[in-house]
């Protein structure tokens, strides 16, 4: 037989005045009242200067370099000059297993494997 809970007598007295689910939903806070300000006169900005390359990449010629800097530019992400050498290597080895794989020759009558499903 099950026992049956006792009620505490804060809660079984107190009912919730919550509105219900959903009704406050959409409603916006008010608006806060601007402060007036005075307008500040624009100040003449000088030339803008263009982006220089970053030192480690100017105009070495090596492709990988190039590689390197455009991605990383086009990623946002710093590559410090002291990892450039690493990255570039990392990126050497993975390119010409890369073109080893693409280059292994396939007889002719080769399919691709059957998809197993379990």
């Amino acid at each position: 037989m099950a026992k049956k809970r006792a009620k505490s007598p804060s809660t079984s007295k107190s009912k919730s005045k919550r509105a219900p689910a959903g009704a406050n939903r959409n409603k916006r806070p008010p608006a806060r009242a601007k402060a007036k300000t005075a307008k500040k006169p624009a100040r003449k900005s000088a030339a803008v200067k263009p982006e220089s390359k970053p030192k480690s990449v100017a105009r070495s010629g090596d492709p990988l370099d190039t590689l390197i800097a455009g991605s990383a530019r086009v990623l946002a992400l710093p590559v410090k000059a002291a990892w450039q050498p690493t990255v570039k290597t990392n990126l050497d080895v993975t390119l010409k297993l890369a073109a080893l794989f693409a280059d292994f020759p396939l007889p002719d009558d080769a399919e691709p494997a059957p998809v197993f499903v379990a």
